[in-house]
């Protein structure tokens, strides 16, 4: 049996299916990773929440790089790994998809947004850090780029940051639950393109594993956790749901 007809077949049989996603099912969108050479980071440093938070330079470093396009996620469309895991969704057969990216492409290939767990948050919009008002970033970049404005909330007028999680920024308390509950309760985690590297949210597909998840890998590179898994496929990731889709 082929990887691809077994990953079928797991899916098949499992009653409640969780994805857990990162930067490799979006590179295929051409988004850039930001951890391997020539991702965002080694083009630019990251600003630290601290930083973002102390310094108004800082901030408008940060809104640069949002409404330049720097991070590269600025008119990126969902492509066959994220319209698969849709459908799996929609089926009934994938509970939910928790993800590392920001890119909000699992909501844009029609995963309804309760069904997708943000575990460092989502670049499509802003939210102020003391009331936590949401700000939509059309709105935000009008003023910033016409008038060099510095967002800052509309009700409280406390700093407004995109809804991403940054560096030294405390991972979301509610997320992090809710994923460790589905990894608790799936009989199957499936990861596609997560080089499961980025603890604390790297611990979720163990933690299925050890409560009695089947665990499957799908990722173009080896990751550590490629020995535990029940299943490793090394492969493009559209290409790879596409077929495994249209069998199931």
């Amino acid at each position: 049996m082929s990887s691809r007809a077994r990953l079928a077949q797991l899916l098949a049989e499992s009653r409640r299916a969780v994805a857990f996603t990162g930067a490799g099912i979006s590179t295929e969108s051409g988004i850039p990773d930001f951890r391997s050479p020539g991702g965002v980071w080694s083009r630019m440093k990251p600003i630290y929440f601290d930083e973002f938070v102390r310094s108004e330079e800082k901030r408008r470093e940060a809104w640069n790089r949002t409404f330049s396009g720097a991070m590269g996620w600025t008119g990126a469309q969902p492509n066959s790994g994220h319209f698969a895991l849709a459908r799996l969704v929609a089926r009934g057969k994938v509970s939910c998809v928790i993800t590392q990216n920001v890119d909000n492409l699992h909501e844009a290939s029609g995963v309804p947004e309760d069904r997708v767990i943000e575990l460092h948050g989502n670049a499509s919009y802003a939210t102020c850090l003391d009331c936590g008002l949401r700000h939509e970033l059309e709105v935000l970049k009008q003023s910033f780029l016409g008038r060099g404005e510095i967002p800052s909330c509309r009700e409280c007028n406390g700093l407004v940051k995109t809804a991403t999680i940054s560096f030294g920024q405390a991972m979301p308390e509610a997320p992090m639950a809710r994923a460790r509950e589905e990894a608790l309760n799936c009989d199957l985690f499936l990861v596609l393109g997560s080089s499961l590297v980025v603890y604390p949210a790297a611990g979720f597909p163990l933690l299925a594993k050890e409560n009695g998840a089947a665990l499957v890998i799908v990722n173009r590179e080896a990751t550590e956790q490629d020995a535990y898994a029940d299943l490793v496929i090394h492969d493009e990731i559209g290409a790879v749901m596409r077929d495994v889709v249209t069998v199931d």
